[in-house]
């Protein structure tokens, strides 16, 4: 049965470097969308929903920290990955992006080829499909990985793509430890590098959005689901 292709748009105001990402991306299958400000992105996000956004933090009009936040509120948006490209090689920058909703950064100048090769790990990375049909259900909380949906006491939550994945993978067996390093090949995949703190802003913004604090910490070790 023939899939339709998986959809990313790329936002960034240099021409040059989306003519190389679109045409790498197009190359291997990806259906590519263009954007040349951050205004335009927002625009064409809305228009085709695309599966993966790459948005460019410094763009005119908007930049990608308040598109990436713009995008992160609408539900519309809830499944989309994004990646944000930049040259702003710091530490404060890059939990900046995680803590707006983020779901990778990719540091300028970086490869085409090695682009497409963590765009496509991403995609490689998401759930399973041993747990498509698998909903966990732990007192009054329920994942549903079908339906991406996250209900606590009736109420659904809308958790970007990675946190879902990430408290997916914990409350699949609770009360195990999962080491770090497992968890980043896990969800985010080996081909992909991470920083070092994308694993606590992520635990982060689980517990903050679902005001119940359901992963423990086990210092110098790893996390737990704990509910």
């Amino acid at each position: 049965m023939e899939t339709n292709p998986i959809k990313i748009l790329i936002a960034d105001d240099e021409p040059d470097i989306i003519e190389i990402i679109s045409f790498h991306l197009a190359k291997v299958g990806f259906e590519v969308i263009t954007a040349k400000d951050g205004s335009e992105a927002i625009e064409k996000a809305q228009q085709h929903t695309p599966d993966c956004i790459i948005l460019d933090i410094m763009m005119p009009k908007r930049n990608g920290f308040e598109v990436c936040e713009f995008l992160r509120s609408n539900k519309q948006f809830d499944k989309t990955l994004i990646v944000l490209l930049t040259a702003l090689n710091d530490e404060a920058s890059h939990i900046k992006g995680l803590e707006l909703g983020g779901d990778d950064f990719i540091n300028k100048p970086i490869s085409p080829k090695v682009l497409v090769s963590r765009i496509t790990a991403l995609f490689r990375r998401i759930l399973p499909t041993n747990t498509e049909n698998k909903t966990i259900q732990v007192r009054d909380l329920t994942i549903d990985p079908v339906q991406y949906k996250t209900i606590l006491k009736g109420e659904v939550f809308n958790l970007a793509k990675k946190e879902f994945e990430l408290l997916f993978l914990l409350a699949e067996q609770p009360g195990r430890v999962f080491l770090r390093n497992e968890i980043l090949s896990q969800v985010w995949g080996n081909d992909v590098i991470v920083g070092d703190r994308t694993i606590d802003v992520h635990i982060r913004k689980i517990r903050a959005k679902l005001g119940i604090d359901c992963i423990t910490t086990v210092k110098g070790v790893g996390y737990k689901f704990n509910y």
